[in-house]
């Protein structure tokens, strides 16, 4: 699995990437989390608000830090 969190380095991506790890490490996933700062290519995903969530190239959240329960939900999903 491919977990991209998309948005510029604000503290809520940093956020949602710390978020995103603790819960792939609590569920033992076997996934690999990257952020991307570019504008253009956060432009191709469509999103208009950061952060997002991108699992395996599906935009699944944007809009601000996901509450745990729903990165748990995301991820589980995936």
């Amino acid at each position: 699995m491919i977990i991209k969190v998309l948005g510029g380095g604000c503290d809520n991506c940093q956020k949602t990437k710390a978020l995103a790890q603790e819960v792939v490490d609590e569920l033992g996933l076997d996934a690999q989390i990257q952020e991307v700062k570019d504008m253009a290519d956060i432009m191709a995903y469509g999103v208009m608000s950061t952060p997002a969530v991108v699992i395996d190239e599906k935009v699944v959240h944007s809009g601000g830090v996901p509450t745990r329960d729903k990165m748990v939900n995301l991820l589980q999903q995936n």
